[in-house]
């Protein structure tokens, strides 16, 4: 086995006006002279500028992840989780009314986070909703038990109803948990798909 290196073969110059032939010196040498490089960089130009408004976005992302409060990390968590609730219960009707229409629909909470912050990323308290039952009835909660009841049975609503120990999600618990629901919820549109 040789040690020696293949000398690299001559290469036309990208410039149009030039065309010479020349021998690279550096790797991904496109022109044959400084001069042709000014002629050809306006062409390099905006793709150039892409990369670096890349590269900046990337930079910013990250900075306003290291800045994120707890209270926005379980913001996106919330928002994850009800996502995935609504793409688990998309062929379900309404939890509350039965309708099934093409309105919008929510996460709506059996016991609301409000009163029950430990049922927040409960899956068996969360259930597709239709936006008027959640917003303008408060949940319509009678109804809601009426199909929990039939949904998940007696006992584990009245686990529901029961005392829960308050959580206290760490940043890194948070972070693990959207990344989680995100997974499932693109797993479950790829089934449907």
């Amino acid at each position: 086995m040789s040690l020696t290196a293949r000398k690299p073969r001559p290469k036309k110059c990208r410039v149009e006006t030039c065309g010479a032939s020349f021998v690279p010196a550096r790797l991904g040498q496109a022109v044959c002279s400084p001069a042709c490089a000014l002629k050809d960089a306006p062409r390099n130009e905006q793709k150039a500028k892409k990369a670096i408004d890349q590269r900046d976005r990337r930079e910013i992302k990250v900075r306003k992840e290291k800045l994120k409060s707890r209270a926005e990390h379980l913001k996106d968590t919330q928002h994850a989780f009800n996502a995935w609730v609504r793409a688990r219960d998309a062929e379900l009707p309404c939890v509350s009314c039965g309708r099934q229409h093409q309105g919008k629909y929510d996460a709506g909470h059996y016991r609301t986070v409000g009163s029950n912050p430990a049922l927040r990323f409960e899956p068996m308290n969360c259930h597709r909703q239709c936006s008027p039952c959640n917003t303008r009835l408060s949940g319509n909660i009678v109804n809601y038990r009426i199909e929990l009841v039939k949904r998940i049975g007696a006992e584990a609503v009245e686990w529901l109803e029961g005392p829960h120990e308050p959580k206290k999600y760490t940043i890194e618990q948070l972070k693990a948990m959207t990344a989680d629901y995100r997974a499932k919820t693109r797993e479950l549109k790829r089934a449907v798909a």
